[in-house]
């Protein structure tokens, strides 16, 4: 009956340091580390090797719900694969554990919580561009590609993989200057 700990920040540039003290003093005899998106499983190694070795009874704990991921969805899912495992799960804030039915709607309902407010956060974050925009202070990305070098090498006959080579890009991105050249 281990308790492993999992913590994870989503950028190099923040530190996993405040979660792993809470993790240990919770109890854990193993930590793992990570710095990766939480939007999906994708590249979360430390987690994947959590899973790999979770034995029935061990529980894994981490210190907030959205440490594990950012979709109900995902969460549930990592839940089923435990609770196929024998394993449980524990968020120490707040204090839900899924060894019991209770525990198991809680994460549902706190899961669904945070995927609400993640909404609410992209569709103010959506608001602010828009007013920005209609006031002349936001104009998107700089463009940083040459299309007008693009256009010439296209009508010298170069290939689109030859002429992103060139200018440094994609393919994609050669093609969507060329389709806007189209519309011009």
């Amino acid at each position: 009956m281990t308790m492993i700990g999992y913590a994870r920040v989503s950028s190099l540039s923040q530190d996993t340091a405040i979660q792993v003290e809470r993790l240990r003093q919770a109890g854990c005899d193993v930590i793992r580390e990570e710095k990766a998106s939480g939007r999906s499983r994708d590249g979360r190694t430390e987690l994947e090797t959590i899973l790999d070795f979770i034995r029935p009874g061990d529980t894994l704990v981490t210190a907030k719900l959205d440490r594990l991921g950012r979709s109900t969805r995902d969460v549930l899912n990592l839940v089923h694969e435990l609770d196929e495992r024998g394993a449980f799960l524990r968020i120490l804030d707040p204090d839900i554990s899924t060894k019991g039915p209770m525990g198991k709607v809680m994460l549902t309902v706190l899961g669904m919580v945070a995927e609400m407010e993640l909404g609410f956060i992209r569709e103010r974050q959506r608001a602010g561009i828009e007013k920005a925009k209609a006031q002349g202070v936001y104009k998107g990305r700089p463009v940083s590609l040459d299309r007008d070098r693009i256009r010439r090498m296209k009508d010298q006959g170069i290939g689109a993989t030859e002429i992103a080579k060139a200018v440094g890009c994609s393919r994609g991105a050669v093609y969507k200057a060329l389709d806007e050249r189209a519309k011009v």
